[in-house]
């Protein structure tokens, strides 16, 4: 028994298990200082780390992430993608399940979908982009056969009755025959004219045994949720100005060895559109801090717009609102907005706080009956957003916004910041965000030839400034190429470091 049980031990991996563990720590960020310290003294994000570690240390048949990258910057995303990657090789028998509201890390990472829909799985072999394109394709296509198919049985009926018609009226039994005829095929051939494969319909192949209603009727695909967010318009402005500046601005915080930042210039202008990408630790709170007055420059000089409304999303706010709604059980989304309300001096009634609620998707019986600790965090995230707009800022900013969203939403705050005329700043690690919302891209591209573009009111579009900056050891730089070009030099620092 002995020599059986130092036989299994022998093939285990546990003589490489720590210099493994080392690896996919340093991968996750962990330092050597970090990596000596106690768990206990760890904060949640690290300690979540930690157990992401452990997952991923252990032989399983079955990986199950749920949201991984919500507590990790774009290094170790980036890392973790690529390990993920790499496991299709060095386990091929592991079969890794991800719930990701990332876009980019369920492209990068996922051979296959499974969409949960109206308590139903959908599954689809492909990424997420390819999905969307052949749900699109797939309506477009099926809505035009019904289409024409309901022109056809239309005119066939007319065709039946006025047959019918002629034939009671002169005694014509070949009408009759043929009336029957053509209704036996209006009620057992009418329906899917092409098979599973994409050949013509044939019934002793395609559904043998079956009779009644022999064809599978026509169903056009029902299109994913969309979900629908409208802000309103910034207020305007008395005099052309910039909203922000800071010119030569530096921060240090009690105690600390160096400033957290130095000598930054930075200028927000009314509908600029502007990114600040960094690692954890690299500054960006502080930045935020600054932008929204929260901290005051130690040196250097910070100017805004004399009456300037600053809309302030913090990564922490639906945690905030999570708490108000423990402690008052009673209170409601919309008992909460006019509460709010009363407290900015904003006259407002409660069908302009509902109007107000429904621009965030917040409608119906869930603004009123629904208490607030129930909500979603979701609805939180919506509930927050509202909040915000009950006095409309000339500048949005908005720190790590997706972290509770779903993918639908992720996509209509993207639309929705893209149509906002008032400035946008945005601090988050989510690529397709920084893309579509600060560098312009489309959020829902549709290649199809006969899509309708008149939504696209391109004549309309204002000329705004796009720029993404690096926040990297206290300083604050403009980046050029963006987020794809952030990305790249990531990765080469993960490959000079030796982790992927």
């Amino acid at each position: 028994m002995q020599s059986a049980l130092q036989a299994e031990l022998d093939v285990l991996p546990v003589r490489d298990m720590e210099a493994k563990a080392k690896g996919v720590l340093a991968g996750l960020g962990f330092t050597d200082t970090r990596l000596a310290s106690k768990v206990s003294t760890l904060s949640g994000g690290w300690r979540m780390r930690c157990q992401l570690a452990a997952a991923l240390l252990q032989t399983a048949d079955v990986l199950i992430l749920d949201e991984p990258t919500n507590f990790l910057d774009m290094l170790g995303m980036l890392w973790l993608q690529r390990y993920l990657e790499d496991l299709r090789d060095s386990a091929p028998d592991t079969a890794v399940v991800i719930v990701s509201h990332d876009r980019d890390f369920v492209n990068a990472t996922c051979d296959e979908l499974m969409i949960l829909r109206e308590k139903q799985l959908v599954y689809f072999q492909g990424n997420l982009d390819s999905y969307e394109k052949s749900t699109r394709h797939e309506i477009l296509r099926m809505t035009r056969m019904k289409e024409a198919q309901d022109r056809q049985i239309a005119h066939m009926n007319k065709t039946v009755a006025n047959s019918i018609q002629q034939g009671k009226k002169t005694g014509d039994d070949n009408k009759l025959r043929q009336a029957k005829s053509r209704q036996k095929k209006l009620d057992e051939r009418m329906g899917m004219e092409v098979n599973a494969k994409g050949g013509r319909f044939k019934l002793n192949r395609d559904r043998p045994g079956y009779h009644e209603n022999s064809r599978a009727a026509i169903e056009v695909p029902k299109e994913d949720e969309i979900v629908s967010l409208r802000f309103p318009s910034a207020p305007e402005m008395r005099f052309r100005s910039s909203l922000i500046s800071l010119e030569n601005v530096s921060y240090r915080y009690p105690k600390a060895a160096k400033p957290a930042l130095q000598d930054v210039n930075l200028i927000v202008h009314p509908g600029d559109r502007i990114g600040l990408l960094g690692l954890n630790g690299a500054g960006k709170t502080t930045l935020v801090q600054l932008l929204t007055s929260t901290l005051a420059p130690a040196s250097g000089n910070l100017q805004t717009y004399p009456r300037l409304k600053v809309g302030f999303y913090s990564q922490h706010i639906v945690d905030e609102l999570a708490k108000k709604g423990s402690a008052d059980p009673s209170l409601t989304a919309l008992s909460m907005v006019l509460q709010e309300s009363l407290k900015l001096s904003i006259s407002l009634e409660e069908q302009d706080a509902r109007k107000l609620l429904a621009g965030t998707g917040l409608v119906g019986r869930t603004v009123s009956d629904t208490p607030v600790a129930k909500l979603s965090g979701g609805q939180l995230v919506r509930l927050a957003l509202s909040l915000l707009f009950l006095d409309p800022p000339h500048v949005f900013i908005l720190d790590e916004p997706s972290t509770h969203l779903d993918l639908a939403t992720v996509s209509a705050l993207a639309r929705a910041l893209q149509q906002y005329d008032g400035a946008v700043v945005l601090v988050s690690h989510d690529r397709f965000m920084i893309r579509t919302i600060i560098e312009g891209e489309p959020v829902d591209v549709d290649d199809s030839e006969d899509e309708d573009d008149d939504h696209r009111d391109d004549g309309e579009e204002v000329e705004r400034r796009r720029l993404v900056y690096e926040v990297k050891a206290g300083k604050v730089k403009p980046l050029n190429g963006g987020v794809a070009a952030w990305e790249t030099s990531l990765e080469k620092r993960l490959v000079k470091a030796g982790l992927i």
